[in-house]
């Protein structure tokens, strides 16, 4: 996941460049540039989403870290997998990683301290024991590899 995040923020950077002449040398953050920034979320968003989804669904089913790993992904039969489960396990990852942004966006960032504690940790548990799967059961899958039927396979060494 590092060697992918390395290359990823090559391609934020590039596709960043569109927003650059409407901010003015402000900060793309919503208190300086409004709707904007939001815009811009969405548009990172969606461009990791599909960097994963393209590499996932090319014949060789890796990204370039995976490459780098021996990893690549692929059905539960060993068939690759198309646009269809690649758009679905990345729509079950952003729903883990969204729940406690959203919390903390519109419930609980005013609560006390302790409270705004326990309520991080509640929701980042279904994030974090969708990998901790990983070691607890036999197969060793994570939650959205369950629910895609899908799985990484380590490749032989060559």
């Amino acid at each position: 996941m590092v060697y992918d995040c390395v290359v990823l923020i090559g391609v934020v950077a590039l596709a960043t460049m569109p927003f650059i002449p409407f901010v003015s040398g402000k900060v793309l953050v919503p208190a300086e540039v409004g709707a904007l920034a939001y815009a811009y979320w969405l548009w990172q968003a969606a461009l990791c989403s599909l960097f994963f989804a393209y590499f996932w669904t090319r014949p060789r089913a890796q990204t370039l870290g995976m490459q780098a790993w021996r990893l690549r992904i692929e059905r539960d039969d060993g068939a690759p997998i198309g646009w269809g489960v690649a758009l679905r396990k990345i729509a079950l990852v952003w729903m883990l990683i969204l729940l406690p942004v959203i919390g903390y966006w519109s419930v609980w960032h005013d609560w006390s301290r302790s409270s705004f504690a326990i309520a991080t940790v509640m929701s980042l548990a279904p994030l974090v024991a969708a990998y901790v799967s990983i070691w607890l059961s036999r197969d060793r899958l994570t939650w959205h590899d369950r629910w895609t039927r899908t799985k990484v396979v380590v490749l032989p060494k060559q």
